[in-house]
């Protein structure tokens, strides 16, 4: 009996995930950067926070929107960013593959594009509600061994 009901309870969040992904639905996220765990070769500590928005163009593909802020405490510098970028889940629990280009803007006028990769996971915590790890891959144009990052960040989203 026990055994029936787990694999109930497991079918049920397997369709109720498969239905966030339809065409036509809309997503908004966030993340902290202090969850953002990265290496590159000029920060020491990275504070910041993100919003994104995104809309399925078709089932399982969404356009994604991206702004932030970062603040690094390695002499006192800070980042905007604007971004646009895409997601497609490959199987219908979650596993997402993304792809993205970012354009920075550092204090002392650094200026920056940066497209990048990520796979990552859409834990649904309620019917709506996700949390988000992935591992990412930025590639800095101005300076690869300074600016490019590889990292873990954790974010939440909202699938509407």
């Amino acid at each position: 009996m026990k055994k029936i009901f787990m694999l109930l309870t497991a079918l049920m969040l397997t369709l109720s995930a498969s239905a966030q992904f339809e065409e036509g639905k809309k997503y908004a996220g966030a993340s902290l950067s202090g969850f953002d765990l990265s290496y590159n070769g000029i920060k020491e500590l990275s504070l910041g926070v993100s919003g994104k928005a995104g809309y399925f163009a078709a089932d399982n593909l969404m356009l994604l929107g991206e702004v932030g802020y970062q603040h690094d405490g390695k002499d006192a510098s800070h980042q905007f960013t604007v971004g646009a970028g895409g997601r497609y889940y490959i199987i219908q629990n979650g596993i997402f593959l993304g792809a993205n280009c970012k354009f920075v803007h550092g204090s002392g006028g650094y200026n920056d594009l940066m497209p990048g990769v990520e796979v990552g996971y859409a834990f649904f915590v309620s019917r709506t509600v996700t949390i988000e790890p992935s591992l990412y891959y930025q590639q800095s144009f101005k300076k690869h061994s300074d600016y490019s990052t590889i990292g873990l960040n954790i974010g939440f989203g909202i699938y509407l």
